[in-house]
């Protein structure tokens, strides 16, 4: 997750509270059997970025990657940047039901599945309704950026599966 996620920021571009969308993920990556690590990347705001860093550390070698405002990908250990396996830009848009696909993709692909692309709603008017609140959100998340390694954490949760 990005710098500001839980801590400066506290909800998505769309409105969704930054703990939901965590157990969302975490739902969904124990549906399939498998218990995900939380890492807080300090030193970026890049989504691609948070992602590497995500995959690096990952025992699996898979990682979702999570900005602030809700933008997300899921990235495999060796891949470039920006080659991921998917991405999910319109972070308006996503849903507690998508951000739990999410996960549960992201351990398909840590077993060595083949999931189908989890399904998103596009809105073609977003990036111009948003622009400036994106921007925004993009600046507070980048204020937040520390020459720090990444950080375990953890989370009271239990999964609802």
């Amino acid at each position: 997750m990005g710098p500001a996620f839980g801590k400066e920021l506290t909800r998505t571009i769309g409105g969704l509270d930054h703990e939901a969308v965590l157990a969302a993920i975490l739902t969904g990556v124990a549906s399939e059997g498998l218990v995900a690590r939380i890492v807080k990347v300090k030193h970026s705001s890049d989504c691609a970025a948070i992602a590497t860093v995500g995959a690096e550390l990952s025992g699996s070698g898979i990682a979702i990657g999570l900005q602030s405002r809700g933008t997300a990908m899921i990235q495999k250990r060796g891949l470039a940047r920006l080659n991921n396996l998917e991405l999910f830009p319109q972070s308006p848009s996503l849903t507690l039901d998508t951000y739990r696909e999410m996960g549960r993709n992201a351990a398909r692909y840590a077993k060595g599945e083949k999931p189908k692309p989890v399904a998103v709603k596009i809105d073609n008017w977003a990036r111009l309704k948003l622009i400036v609140k994106t921007t925004l959100l993009h600046q507070r998340e980048t204020e937040q950026v520390r020459d720090e390694p990444p950080a375990e954490l953890f989370f009271d949760w239990e999964p609802d599966v």
